[in-house]
This record gives C-alpha cells, sequence and structure tokens, in this order.
C-alpha cells in the first residue's frame, strides 16, 4: 500500500474487471463499490493488498461524505 487511500482510483480499479457502478447517489454508490471488493476477493480475483486499499479508499471516502 504506497498511496494514501485518497489516491487509490475506485473507478478504474472496478472498471479492471468490467464493474461500471452510478447511481447518482454517492452513498449508494460506495455501498454497491465495497460489496463488488468484498466479492472479487472472496472468489479470489483480487489478493489481499488490492483488498485492503480498496477498502481503505472506500472508508476514506465515506467519511469525505459524512462531514
Amino acid at each position: 500500500m504506497n498511496s494514501r487511500p485518497s489516491d487509490f482510483d475506485l473507478k478504474a480499479f472496478l472498471q479492471r474487471f468490467g464493474l461500471f457502478i452510478y447511481t447518482g447517489d454517492p452513498v449508494g454508490d460506495l455501498l454497491l463499490i465495497e460489496d463488488e471488493i468484498r466479492e472479487l476477493y472472496e472468489l479470489n480475483v483480487i489478493d489481499r493488498d488490492e483488498f485492503l486499499e480498496a477498502m481503505s479508499a472506500v472508508r476514506s471516502r465515506r467519511k469525505a461524505e459524512d462531514r
């Protein structure tokens, strides 16, 4: 995990797997993104480091949305 969570591009990360999430609701999008990341990890598509980095980025963006 070399970068800060705010630098992690969640959309580009998901696009690598053909996943596009946009509902118009930023909080709802983050919930769906989190679900997709968990599923990618559970299916062994991504490794632990990618999982942790992506989840950290989701948490960081959630905190920013709550402000």
